[in-house]
C-alpha cells in the first residue's frame, strides 16, 4: 500500500514529532511504502527536517504550503499538492495540522485518492479565538470532512469537539494516542551536572514547562502565579524549555521585582535533550489554552514527574486528577500556586503521582503501540476499499 503523509511544516512540536515518528515507524512495516510532504520549515522553534531528510525518497518539501492564511499561496499549494498526488498515485493520503489538513484533503479528493485520513492533533476552532474565525474554520472543516474517509484523534476530547461542531460522524473517528520513544524518559534522572548547567541548586524545587514561547501556551499565567508560589515555597525555581517569538517579552517579565534569578530559559534544545531537562524537574506545569493532547504531559509522567495542567482539550486523559497530577481550571492562577505549594511540601505525594503516571504512560504511549494502531487502521480501511488491497 502506498501511503503519503502531508503536514504544514516540521518545526519542533507535538504534531510534527507525532508525524515523523509515524512515518518512520510505518516505513518499516512490510507492505507499506510511505512518503512525507511538508511545507518549508522556518522560525525560532527549530526543525525536525534532519530526522527525515537523509532518507532517500522520503521527504518532499513543497514551497507554497505555509502556515499563514494567504489565498494566493494557498491556491498554489493546493495546485502543487494535486499535481504531486496525481504523479505519485498514493492509495492512502494521511494529513496533519490545520492548513495541510484542509489543502491536502481537497487535493486528495481532486486527485482521486481512494482513502483520505486526517489526524486531529488540536482543534482549529475554540474559545482561544473570536466568533468570526471560529465560524470560518468550522465551515472549512465541515467541507473537507466530506473528503475525509476517517479521522484519527489524539484524544477523545478532539472527537467530542468535532462531532459537537457538526464535523464528521462518530464511526469515522478512532483515538490513537500520540506515542513516543519511552526509554529516554524512563531513564531520565535528576543529574546534579544538568542542574548546575542551568544554575540550579541541589535543593531547589524546580517547576518546569516544556513549550514553545508563544501565545496560548500559558506562560503569562505561570509568571502571574510565581509571586505566590515563591511566598509559599521560597526555594522554587522555574525552568522554561523551548524558544519562540515571546522569548524577549518573557525575559522582561522574569526581571520583575521578586522574580529576578528565579526563571531559567534553556532556549531551543535538541529533542534528545528534552528527557534530561525533564529529569531535573520536580514537577511539570502545562498551562496551554489549546492543545489536542500535549505530549509534554506523558513525557513528564514517563520520567515519573507529577504534572499540573489546565483542564483543556485532552489533558484530562493523561493528567488524572489526584492520580497522576492535578487538573485546574484554565486561568486559575490561585489554584496553580496552591497545587505547586502542596507538591513542594510533600515528596511522598510527588512520588505517588509520578509512579502512577509512569504506569499509565508505559501502557498507552509507546511509539510502537501508536504505529501498530495506525497500521491496523490502514488495514481495516483497506478491507473496505478494494483499491487499497493491491
Amino acid at each position: 500500500m502506498r501511503v503519503l503523509h502531508v503536514i504544514t511544516r516540521l518545526v519542533l512540536g507535538g504534531a510534527q514529532e507525532n508525524t515523523v515518528a509515524s512515518v518512520l515507524g510505518l516505513q518499516a512495516k512490510p507492505g507499506l511504502e510511505v512518503e512525507l510532504v511538508s511545507g518549508p520549515t522556518h522560525g525560532p522553534e527549530g526543525s525536525l527536517e534532519p530526522a527525515v531528510a537523509g532518507i532517500p525518497g522520503l521527504l518532499t518539501v513543497t514551497p507554497h504550503l505555509t502556515r499563514p492564511v494567504s489565498p494566493w499561496q494557498d491556491a498554489l499549494a493546493w495546485r502543487d499538492l494535486t499535481r504531486l498526488l496525481r504523479a505519485r498515485r498514493p492509495q492512502l493520503v494521511h494529513t496533519h495540522s490545520s492548513k495541510a489538513g484542509i489543502l491536502g484533503r481537497l487535493a486528495a479528493r481532486r486527485a482521486g485518492t481512494p482513502v483520505v485520513v486526517h489526524t486531529v492533533h488540536g482543534p482549529s476552532f475554540g474559545s482561544f479565538q473570536g466568533r468570526l474565525a471560529n465560524a470560518a474554520f468550522i465551515a472549512a472543516e465541515r467541507v473537507v470532512a466530506r473528503a475525509t474517509t476517517h479521522f484519527v484523534s489524539v484524544a477523545d476530547a478532539m472527537t467530542h469537539q468535532y462531532l459537537a461542531a457538526g464535523i464528521g460522524r462518530p464511526e469515522q473517528f478512532t483515538r490513537i494516542f500520540s506515542g513516543f520513544r519511552l526509554e529516554p524518559f524512563l531513564r531520565a534522572t535528576n543529574l546534579p551536572a544538568w542542574r548546575s548547567r542551568a544554575g540550579l541548586q541541589t535543593d531547589d524545587f524546580v517547576i518546569g514547562k516544556v513549550a514553545r514561547l508563544t501565545a496560548l501556551k500559558g506562560h503569562d499565567d505561570l509568571f502571574a502565579a510565581a509571586p505566590e508560589i515563591l511566598r509559599r515555597c521560597p526555594r522554587a525555581r522555574f525552568l522554561l524549555v523551548g524558544d519562540g517569538d515571546w522569548r524577549a517579552r518573557l525575559e522582561v517579565l522574569s526581571r520583575a521585582p521578586g522574580l529576578a534569578g528565579r526563571f531559567v530559559f534553556t532556549g531551543l534544545v535538541p529533542p534528545e535533550e528534552v528527557p534530561q531537562w525533564i529529569g531535573v524537574m520536580d514537577v511539570l506545569a502545562h498551562l496551554s489554552y489549546r492543545e489536542g493532547l500535549p505530549r509534554a504531559l506523558p513525557q513528564a509522567l514517563a520520567a515519573a514527574r507529577p504534572v499540573v495542567a489546565y483542564d483543556c482539550d485532552g489533558a484530562r486523559e493523561v493528567c488524572l486528577n489526584d492520580k497522576t497530577g492535578f487538573l485546574i481550571a484554565p486561568g486559575d492562577t490561585a489554584a496553580l500556586a496552591e497545587r505547586m505549594a502542596l507538591l513542594a511540601q510533600d515528596a511522598g505525594l510527588r512520588e505517588r503521582l509520578g509512579r502512577r503516571g509512569r504506569e499509565l504512560v508505559q501502557e498507552c504511549f509507546s511509539v510502537e503501540r501508536m504505529v501498530d494502531d495506525l497500521e491496523a487502521l490502514y488495514k481495516r480501511l483497506a478491507a473496505s476499499h478494494p483499491a487499497l488491497q493491491s
